[in-house]
């Protein structure tokens, strides 16, 4: 297996290797095996994040509290980005790909896993969110501008809206702060 040995699903790295660092990746899941597989790859002595979120779930004769995946679809591995741990992470039952370019993956930065974790950690109340990048075609929902569409920018670190009308190269730029966006 060329520089890694596995030994009870754990890995250790041979000598004639050089230790490479840990990364976290992304990997996407049959619709509703999250859960089965963090246990699976736990199972597997591969570090696993799954973040839950608390929901309450309104049956014919009762209601319950059940924690769902925040980002379903998804979980989350720290392994080495070698050929012998990726393997294992996809001969998981229920894993589809890596989440990234030609199913290889991409490095998700330590500090957003981390920011996810202290949120979850501090126990204050939150949302999942749709995921809005600057440059998005973005759509505002209430109040006198429902219905306006445009880009999102930063100018000077505030969040704007840009209006443009595209036959006469023109735009407007407005704060959006207050208003609910939702990506198009």
């Amino acid at each position: 297996m060329g520089g890694m040995q596995i030994n009870s699903g754990v890995f250790t790295p041979s000598l004639a290797m050089p230790v490479q660092q840990r990364s976290w990746f992304a990997v996407q899941t049959r619709p509703r095996y999250e859960k089965k597989v963090f246990a699976e790859l736990q199972e597997k002595g591969v570090a696993a994040f799954l973040p839950l979120l608390a929901a309450t779930h309104q049956w014919s004769d009762r209601r319950q509290v059940v924690e769902v995946p925040l980002f379903s679809g998804y979980v989350f591995v720290h392994i080495v980005p070698s050929v012998d741990e990726r393997v294992v992470v996809l001969r998981t039952n229920g894993v589809n790909s890596f989440v990234g370019v030609r199913n290889m993956g991409v490095p998700i930065p330590e500090y957003e896993i981390q920011a996810v974790r202290r949120v979850l950690e501090a126990g204050i109340r939150f949302e999942p969110h749709p995921h809005l990048q600057v440059g998005q075609r973005v759509c505002l929902r209430g109040g006198c501008l429902d219905g306006v569409t445009g880009i999102l920018t930063a100018i000077n670190g505030d969040c704007s809206l840009v209006v443009s009308v595209n036959l006469i190269q023109r735009s407007i730029a407005m704060r959006i702060e207050g208003f609910s966006v939702e990506p198009i």
